[in-house]
């Protein structure tokens, strides 16, 4: 009786990771356009005045909300929001594998087309200090160059080293993160967005 109803529960719908109801959840947009005839990906430039990553370069999209019906619904409802457009103009294509920045921070990642029209002068000035495009067969040739960060672990000051083997002389692991760049025009794309990018581009090549 108990196996038959744990294998039930075990054969249902599980989260993505252990955590996953818990994590800050984010969704962003890769946002396909048309230029001159030739697809483009747009980026934004965060506003200067925001509080958080004030200048970097990133796709539209933001929390997801608990009024959101799915990932999707907020990464289209962050980009109109972002952008000034209408949710008529966006078109989803897919969805990427979740980027899970950690146990607790995981972005879903969409693939859209939109109408360009009106994105050069409706955008949030208040979020986004300005919008720009990088043409897919620029982005296809391009080779990223990578960089190493070292993450190194730090216990809290009440961090219970009694309860563990070998106390303060605990050997914690250190971890390293690989940082790509992407270099275009006077724009450079890195961190999250380019991990995201990359993970696209190779996707499709």
């Amino acid at each position: 009786m108990f196996l038959d109803k744990l294998k039930k529960e075990l054969n249902q719908n599980q989260s993505l990771f252990i955590g996953e109801e818990t994590a800050y959840r984010s969704a962003i947009l890769i946002p396909l356009v048309l230029v001159n005839e030739e697809w483009h990906i747009l980026f934004e430039v965060r506003s200067f005045t925001m509080r958080k990553q004030p200048g970097d370069i990133s796709f539209p999209g933001g929390r997801i909300d608990a009024t959101d019906a799915s990932p999707m619904a907020a990464a289209v409802r962050e980009t109109t929001e972002e952008l000034g457009v209408d949710p008529k103009t966006i078109t989803i294509v897919g969805q990427l594998s979740p980027y899970i920045a950690s146990s607790s921070f995981v972005i879903y990642p969409f693939v859209a087309t939109i109408d360009t029209n009106q994105i050069m002068h409706s955008y949030n000035k208040e979020e986004v200090e300005e919008v720009f495009t990088v043409p897919l067969q620029w982005l296809l040739k391009y080779e990223p160059y990578m960089h190493l960060v070292s993450v190194e672990p730090v216990p809290s000051l009440d961090f219970p080293f009694d309860k563990i083997v070998n106390g303060t002389q605990y050997q914690w692991r250190t971890r390293t993160m690989e940082e790509w760049f992407f270099d275009y025009d006077k724009y450079t794309i890195w961190g999250l967005t380019a991990r995201i990018l990359k993970h696209f581009i190779e996707k499709i090549k």
